[in-house]
């Protein structure tokens, strides 16, 4: 965790629980943790990078993360290592300070390809058994602030981090 400087999430199972819900005129509706949100915006500020690679589409989701400062959003994905790699190529990234959270088989061989590969408690089993740590939130409970918040502990930056305003929508 002490070289980490770049977080890559999942969306659908990560930073959402998996379910959906379908109206009457076909849009899904998701819900995410706001404790998530505060833990990208706070590591976005602290100079982090956090990308999103989904397979899903919607565009409420990329408004939430756009919301929240993310730059790097890659919904729609069919090959998320040939976006991963080219994310850090483009990025100059080093995959061993990469933290990638995924939970399903979409995931992983971009997990195998980072250097600290984790996942919430409710993955799959092939996930869990390539992940270096799973965390003990299932997804779209807070998994993703865990291991942000981790991760800057670790680095000394999460406490350090509260000078500004608390105060936001997250």
């Amino acid at each position: 965790m002490n070289d980490i400087t770049t977080f890559i999430f999942d969306v659908d199972g990560v930073l959402t629980d998996s379910k959906v819900t379908i109206t009457t005129s076909g849009e899904l509706l998701r819900t995410m943790n706001t404790r998530d949100g505060y833990a990208m915006k706070v590591a976005i500020d602290n100079g982090y990078t956090v990308c999103v690679i989904s397979g899903g589409k919607n565009e409420g989701v990329r408004n939430r993360l756009r919301g929240l400062g993310l730059t790097d959003i890659y919904l729609g994905i069919s090959d998320k290592v040939e976006t991963y790699e080219e994310f850090i190529d483009v990025y100059s990234i080093d995959p061993n300070t990469v933290l990638y959270m995924g939970d399903d088989i979409p995931d992983y061989h971009v997990m195998k390809k980072v250097g600290l590969a984790t996942c919430p408690q409710d993955s799959v089993a092939e996930i869990k058994a390539i992940s270096h740590y799973v965390s003990h939130k299932n997804g779209g409970e807070g998994c993703v602030r865990e291991v942000i918040e981790q991760v800057m502990k670790v680095q000394g930056k999460w406490v350090a981090s509260f000078g500004g305003d608390t105060t936001s929508d997250f």
